[in-house]
């Protein structure tokens, strides 16, 4: 009986590589993403139907917003409803501070028109100029 003693090519690379953690990673942040993407598609909890544009502009970071929305019961600002004195009252205490903020409008495409020209009017006797008007792009 003979003996064979030379080795069987135990320094020979492995050529299959495990991928199972990987497709589990893969799965699990896909699934976090499925979970995630509606709750920020509904982080604004007021439905409303903007007009559409060509082309909307980016939000520079170094400044400050403030949302309001125009809704068929008032004033939505930052969340808040107001109505129209108390809106005003807001506005002058913006326009008092030394850096005033974007005020971005949103207004339901089946608002009256007056509505928004009665904010305009209002954000320019408090001197309020830099106004964003939010849409929906194509």
């Amino acid at each position: 009986m003979a003996r064979c003693f030379h080795r069987r090519r135990a320094l020979a690379p492995l050529s299959e590589l495990n991928v199972t953690a990987l497709i589990d990673l893969g799965f699990s942040l896909l699934i976090i993403f499925m979970i995630s993407t509606p709750l920020i598609e509904n982080e604004r909890a007021l439905p409303v139907d903007l007009p559409v544009s060509e082309e909307s502009a980016s939000k520079a970071p170094d400044q400050r917003f403030v949302e309001i929305t125009i809704a068929s019961g008032g004033y939505i600002v930052d969340g808040n409803p107001l109505n129209r004195p108390q809106l005003e009252a807001l506005l002058r205490s913006y326009a008092a501070s030394p850096n005033p903020p974007v005020i971005s409008i949103r207004a339901d495409r089946g608002i009256v028109y007056q509505e928004v020209v009665t904010l305009l009017d209002m954000l320019k006797a408090n001197r309020l100029t830099k106004i964003s008007l939010e849409t929906q792009s194509r």
